[in-house]
């Protein structure tokens, strides 16, 4: 009987070990104002979020998790979002990647900086092109895209307006369409970067360009 009693304990020792080990899975969020949380911390509405993430085969571990995770809510509603901001509006990427890097640029945004300048590489933007922008001059090279969008963004971060030429150039090369995913991608992004820039998020060392000063 006792025997029975010292297996039916260690078994049970067993699977609540097991049950603890799956309801904390390990992921290695990173921040700095906003401390990385571990999962024992979560709230019930964090942890159905970020449960749902991991099912789903996301890495968690760097951009803006850890800091969007204060809000779940948020969070998941912003997901869709940024997905087709990012991915499946039908402006080229190159261009998108244009759009993000400057409205890093204007708030000093180091890490968005720093994450978007290899994707602007591999979307085909020059290195003297991303050189450039983060020393806040105007391209010398471009093509009639790339300085359609950096003039239409460009007159919107540093005027807070867009002039008449600058909506027709756009309008008439991209579309109607394209100016509104522009701004929203705009706006996206300032927002991003605003989240970065409060938490004082890290950058690796020795990430190229320097552009803490917003210009």
């Amino acid at each position: 009987m006792i025997g029975k009693l010292i297996i039916a304990t260690t078994f049970g020792a067993l699977v609540g070990a097991a049950v603890v080990a799956t309801a904390a899975p390990e992921f290695n969020l990173k921040g700095n104002r906003f401390k990385p949380l571990a999962y024992e911390q979560l709230t019930p509405v964090q942890k159905a979020y970020v449960d749902k993430e991991i099912a789903a085969g996301r890495n968690l571990g760097g951009g803006p998790f850890n800091i969007t995770l204060r809000s779940p809510e948020y969070a998941e509603l912003q997901a869709p979002v940024t997905n087709y901001l990012r991915f499946k509006a039908p402006m080229d990427r190159k261009l998108k990647e244009i759009a993000t890097m400057l409205t890093a640029r204007y708030w000093g945004g180091q890490y968005v900086w720093y994450s978007h300048r290899q994707q602007a590489l591999d979307a085909g933007l020059k290195g003297a092109f991303i050189t450039a922008m983060a020393e806040g001059v105007r391209p010398a090279v471009m093509t009639a895209d790339e300085a359609t969008m950096y003039d239409f963004v460009t007159d919107l971060l540093q005027t807070r307006k867009i002039s008449d030429a600058s909506f027709k150039a756009f309008a008439e090369r991209f579309g109607e369409r394209a100016i509104v995913e522009t701004i929203a991608t705009i706006g996206h992004f300032t927002g991003l970067t605003m989240l970065f820039v409060a938490d004082n998020y890290p950058v690796p060392k020795g990430a190229p360009d320097e552009i803490k000063t917003p210009r």
